[in-house]
């Protein structure tokens, strides 16, 4: 049979792909390897914060890895829109990292109006780096000696208790303890949890469900009472206090998430490599650290798992805080 091409033309035809191929492999093997320059981690909160301290020590363990500096960039303020907003409309080359939380990426659309940003069509998730729960407590003087006497008092007085917030993540657990415990709970806002805590220690308010990094030493300290973890899972720092679930409020789980964003059409490959690069550096030293101190874990997931992650977490979110009546600002 003759040749599905004359010859000269199947010479040519096979020539051409071998050049294409050729090609392809020499791009390939002398294009840029990530990162090639200084990364820029954006973090939605002041220095010194649990997000600002993650951040730093995990970009530690990647300027090992990579021989690149990171450059730790806080942009706090508006509930951390102001540093999403900005890393959304960063160029989408792996350079510029959203290093964030809950806060920005699960609650904010419900608590505002309108956002300056989309949580999910702007951004590429990376990976999860961290989780950790809250504490329930009360004045160390205080009658209630577990989360049954507390609920009981509530529920013989309804509106008398007063419970104190000044993060969106204590005000939504406080939230969830009032809807899952059939109790009525006046909540008083704050500006900041450590804020709270001092009109808790003055007795000013009955109880507040805080981070433990807030709440820890004052506990240890003997001046708070802890009476519930609010995750499944009890925290390491205070292995002797039930969960709120086993306590008896059945289902209660409430805790907080560090997560990596980088701004949507970032190219596959570098989401990999970031993916990869943070991940290495959960297990590094500065961040076991920061979790020992925080009374977090490591938390690393694929791209995949986050988004779905971030989706239920949104929508639990938003039925609590739709529920609570809390109107958007």
């Amino acid at each position: 049979m003759p040749p599905a091409f004359p010859l000269p033309r199947r010479r040519h035809a096979l020539a051409a792909a071998a050049c294409l191929a050729w090609t392809a492999l020499a791009g390939a093997q002398t294009a840029p390897a990530y990162p090639t320059k200084a990364i820029t981690f954006v973090v939605p909160f002041a220095a010194g914060s649990a997000t600002d301290q993650l951040a730093r020590a995990v970009g530690q363990s990647v300027t090992t890895d990579t021989q690149q500096p990171v450059v730790v960039d806080n942009r706090a303020g508006a509930s951390g829109m102001i540093a999403a907003q900005f890393v959304a409309k960063a160029p989408a080359d792996g350079y510029t990292v959203l290093i964030t939380t809950n806060t920005t990426h699960a609650a904010n659309e419900h608590l505002y109006k309108k956002l300056s940003y989309d949580p999910v069509k702007d951004f590429a998730p990376v990976t999860g780096l961290g989780k950790g729960g809250q504490v329930l407590v009360v004045n160390a003087a205080s009658p209630y000696k577990s989360v049954g006497d507390l609920l009981a008092a509530a529920k013989k007085a309804p509106g008398k208790l007063s419970f104190g917030s000044g993060s969106s993540s204590s005000r939504v657990a406080g939230e969830m303890l009032k809807q899952l415990g059939g109790v009525d709970i006046l909540h008083v806002p704050y500006k900041s949890n450590p804020l709270a805590i001092t009109d808790l220690l003055g007795g000013q308010i009955d109880l507040m469900i805080t981070d433990t990094s807030t709440g820890v030493p004052q506990i240890k300290a003997g001046k708070l009472r802890a009476l519930g973890y609010s995750t499944q899972k009890r925290g390491a720092q205070l292995p002797d206090v039930p969960t709120i679930d086993e306590a008896g409020v059945k289902g209660y789980d409430m805790g907080y998430w560090f997560a990596a964003y980088v701004p949507a059409g970032t190219p596959a490959p570098v989401v990999a490599r970031l993916n990869q690069l943070l991940g290495q550096a959960t297990r590094s030293a500065a961040a076991k650290s920061f979790y020992d101190m925080a009374g977090s874990e490591p938390w690393v997931t694929t791209p995949q798992e986050l988004a779905s992650f971030q989706a239920a977490e949104t929508q639990k979110w938003g039925k609590v805080i739709k529920a609570a009546g809390i109107e958007p600002e």
